[in-house]
């Protein structure tokens, strides 16, 4: 059995950005409203924070940020993905050398590869660095899906501990956990997702939600493993439709602007990201104004 790095929420956050580039400021203070408000992890770099379009420089300085106010309360994890593996490798030894507790690697893009090449490239990674690794499985991203007998090759290696699994397919997690068990550890990588992929023995949840409502997201998760299934049920079920609103445009879209709604200066997403439509502004505003923590 491998170490569980985290059970509860991570939050996958968003990065905000002025005309300087990250607003380093802002961003420290989404840490110590996440941190006063009991989420179990911290992700860096990920989609959600936009990564795709940060420079190696803006990078370096949301991890060391993110390590020096979170001073071991919780785990720190850095997103290192990319569709170059050498790449993936580079990042992925600059969070460990910075203090990562860990990595999170997106399945290559764009170029896709077969299951075989996922195999060489995540065992590859894995030779390079010490600190354990997520696997992040978002096929509707990506364009490839890491299949479960994959997901079962790979939890053969000791650092790769767990995947967020964002494929939406419950039976294909179901999948996972029969084949791997206790050696691949599963967090949802979808807010409305939560309760079946506890379920099914999962540990928790890569949340976006949880950048505006951490203390929420924790507790459903947290309730369901302390034997409260009911009550989590309850608080999955009361959050769908602001989850609705969130993801009414594609993440992180729908998350930075509800984050300024909600009094933080996360500014727009970048380029080719655009802010939310009118339309869903309004859906957004509504929901939020809606939404009772129960």
């Amino acid at each position: 059995m491998k170490k569980v790095l985290f059970e509860g929420c991570g939050t996958a956050l968003a990065t905000p950005f002025n005309d300087k580039g990250v607003n380093i400021k802002e961003f420290k203070k989404l840490l110590e409203f996440q941190l006063k408000n009991n989420v179990d992890a911290l992700i860096v770099c990920g989609t959600t924070g936009e990564s795709s379009t940060m420079t190696q420089e803006e990078k370096k300085l949301t991890i060391k940020c993110a390590i020096k106010t979170s001073n071991n309360k919780v785990p720190v994890i850095v997103g290192t993905g990319s569709n170059n593996t050498i790449e993936a490798i580079i990042n992925s030894k600059i969070a460990q050398d910075l203090g990562a507790d860990a990595v999170l690697i997106v399945t290559p893009y764009y170029n896709k590869c077969t299951q075989y090449g996922l195999l060489k490239h995540y065992s590859l990674i894995a030779e390079k660095i010490s600190i354990p690794i997520i696997l992040y499985n978002v096929p509707s991203r990506t364009g490839v899906n890491i299949e479960p007998s994959t997901c079962f090759e790979l939890s053969k290696i000791s650092n790769i501990v767990a995947i967020k699994e964002a494929s939406g397919n419950i039976s294909q997690v179901a999948q996972i956990a029969r084949l791997c068990g206790d050696n691949l550890h599963i967090y949802s990588g979808n807010d409305d997702q939560i309760l079946p992929v506890l379920s099914l023995g999962g540990k928790g949840v890569i949340s976006v939600l949880s950048n505006i409502e951490p203390k929420y997201v924790h507790n459903i998760v947290k309730l369901f493993l302390s034997g409260n299934m009911d009550k989590s049920k309850k608080l999955q079920l009361n959050a769908l439709p602001l989850i609705n609103a969130l993801f009414s445009e594609v993440n992180p879209i729908g998350i930075k602007c509800a984050l300024n709604l909600s009094g933080f200066d996360f500014g727009k997403p970048r380029l080719p990201l655009n802010t939310l439509s009118d339309e869903n502004l309004l859906l957004l505003q509504n929901e939020l104004k809606k939404f009772v923590t129960i």
